[in-house]
């Protein structure tokens, strides 16, 4: 099932040819599947390889392999190096595209700035008629690629980062679910289409979880448990500050604190690694983007925070209770509170959508915003709030099972009342299965709101 990705589809479908591409995301993300789908209607020859943990000798041999199967070559020919393959390919009568996908193996293979030269000199001078398009899922390696002191850099026409699906296209998974059970199968289940799709669309959320993030032979239990961490577990201490993190975002001295390390910057170096692949991000209310000790740490794969949330600490009672007794003890009772957090980013990105698309003007930017609150001797953070030129908007959002009463209200709007430096331009209320009653002047959305753009 091909779901969204719409831009990204049309802008690896023009020609090329004589150029490089460059598509890059994390595993499991769709990058073969979007490939793979530009190269359906593709008029020119196409083959695709997905290069292995080898020697280099063995991924050349293996594109040989490949050539010869799509009848690009005769037979398997002998080759010694990618830029002899490459000249044989350039004198072809014909127009060719070449996708070399996992492209860090070949980089982990061999001298890593070696194979960047290789493919330099390929790109400069071997693609007349070839349209080169290089995909991975190392993102740091990817990313490097796109570096001034990297050999390719400035040589690539167009780079596709494919990030995970938003909550709408995600929810294409399952359309006949309420907003409700749409929210809360994505803040579990995240955007991933290799996820989503292992998915019982007419199946409750207690059912999918059991049938895969708590099934240890499910590929969606691998996915999280191995499948994220391969690439990088060995080099750094992930999962410790991953299920320090859990489903919170703490601080950096919260996170030291916890792990019990010492101040030798070696976490930080670490923090440094995970958010440079993305796997964690560093977010800072907007009206605090400068100030370090406020700026917090949140793991940004929704599946992954499920399972270091609940089950990296408890996989032995998983083992020993079965998947349906551990989701009724350990999951269950926390659950509500897991996915109303990630309401309040889905509400985020329900903005950003607004923004992007042109319906919303006026936006500087959104996040949240810190506040100190004297007078009843609290801080806190409204997540929920849009950066005006003369203000902000603030937004309260509830994932509550029933509708939002006009109590809730008032006492929401008087908390952001009593936060006296704060310019408030607008205040509104999101609630996921809307309102007992509206008063004015708040603005109101609810779930179907929300999941409008479907």
């Amino acid at each position: 099932m091909f779901i969204g990705r719409e831009k990204e589809l049309t802008l690896l479908q023009q020609d090329y040819i004589g150029k490089a591409v460059m598509v890059y995301g994390k595993r499991r993300v769709g990058k073969t599947t979007l490939i793979q789908k530009a190269l359906e209607n593709c008029q020119h020859q196409t083959v695709y390889y997905e290069c292995s943990k080898g020697a280099m000798q063995d991924n050349i041999d293996g594109l040989v392999r490949e050539l010869a199967r799509v009848k690009m070559l005769p037979v398997p020919l002998n080759f010694s190096t990618l830029q002899d393959v490459f000249i044989y390919l350039n004198a072809l009568p014909k127009k060719i595209v070449v996708v070399i996908d996992e492209y860090p193996y070949l980089k982990k293979a061999t001298d890593s700035a070696t194979v960047d030269s290789i493919f330099q000199n390929i790109i400069d001078n071997r693609l007349s008629n070839i349209e080169l398009v290089l995909s991975g899922s190392h993102i740091g390696m990817m990313k490097d690629l796109l570096q001034e002191r990297n050999a390719l850099y400035g040589r690539f026409a167009v780079t596709i980062k494919l990030n995970e699906l938003n909550y709408l296209d995600a929810a294409r998974f399952y359309p006949d679910r309420t907003p409700y059970d749409k929210v809360a199968h994505y803040a579990v289940f995240g955007g991933s289409p290799f996820v989503n799709q292992a998915l019982n669309p007419a199946a409750t959320l207690r059912e999918n979880v059991i049938s895969t993030i708590l099934n240890p032979v499910s590929a969606v239990y691998l996915y999280a448990s191995q499948l994220l961490l391969s690439d990088y577990s060995v080099k750094i201490n992930a999962e410790r500050i991953f299920s320090v993190i859990g489903n919170g975002k703490k601080r950096y001295t919260e996170i030291e604190d916890k792990l019990d390390v010492k101040k030798t910057g070696n976490l930080s170096k670490q923090i440094k690694s995970l958010t440079e692949l993305e796997i964690v991000s560093r977010n800072s209310p907007i009206n605090k983007i400068g100030d370090n000790k406020k700026a917090t740490f949140e793991i940004n794969d929704n599946l992954l925070r499920f399972y270091f949330t609940f089950i990296y600490k408890n996989a032995s009672a998983l083992q020993v209770l079965g998947a349906e007794a551990f989701y009724d003890e350990y999951v269950a009772p926390t659950l509500t509170d897991f996915i109303s957090r990630r309401f309040e980013g889905i509400c985020r990105d329900y903005f950003s959508l607004q923004v992007r698309s042109g319906k919303l003007k006026g936006v500087r930017n959104i996040g949240s915003y810190y506040y100190d609150d004297p007078v009843h001797r609290k801080n806190g953070e409204f997540d929920v709030t849009l950066e005006l030129a003369d203000g902000y908007a603030i937004y309260e959002a509830k994932y509550y099972v029933q509708p939002m009463t006009l109590d809730e209200i008032r006492r929401e709007a008087q908390q952001v009342a009593n936060i006296k430096e704060l310019v408030v331009k607008q205040l509104g209320f999101i609630a996921i299965n809307g309102f007992v009653e509206q008063e004015k002047p708040y603005t109101y959305l609810d779930g179907n709101d929300i999941f409008a753009g479907m």
